[in-house]
């Protein structure tokens, strides 16, 4: 038998806890609109993340990998640019780099 070895990431039970009825709505007001792409609730979700981060826009993305790739695509980064990143991050942070085709520098800091 082949044990499942998997990447322990976080545990966000204790932050669901708190909000789970209102995930659970959001997730039936999508359900029962059938609308899971570009719907009324991303269109709410877009604004809201505009209004938090002070931007004009928010865009929804499939994934954080996405929304890292999606930023690293507006600043125009291209195929063999290097990308100054942290050594300590996700492994998406690297990943989405190379999957633009750039490639990852890593650094650390010296106190």
């Amino acid at each position: 038998m082949v044990s499942e070895k998997r990447v322990p990431l976080l545990d966000l039970r204790a932050q669901y806890k708190h909000i789970r009825e209102e995930v659970r709505a959001a997730v039936d007001r999508v359900m029962d609109s059938q609308m899971f792409i570009l719907g009324a609730e991303v269109e709410r979700l877009e604004e809201s993340i505009a209004e938090y981060s002070h931007a004009q826009y928010g865009v929804g993305c499939a994934s954080g990998s996405d929304a890292l790739l999606l930023a690293m695509m507006a600043l125009g980064i291209e195929r063999g640019a290097e990308v100054v990143t942290v050594s300590y991050t996700f492994f998406a942070t690297a990943g989405s780099i190379h999957q633009l085709g750039a490639v990852p520098v890593f650094v650390d800091v010296k106190k």
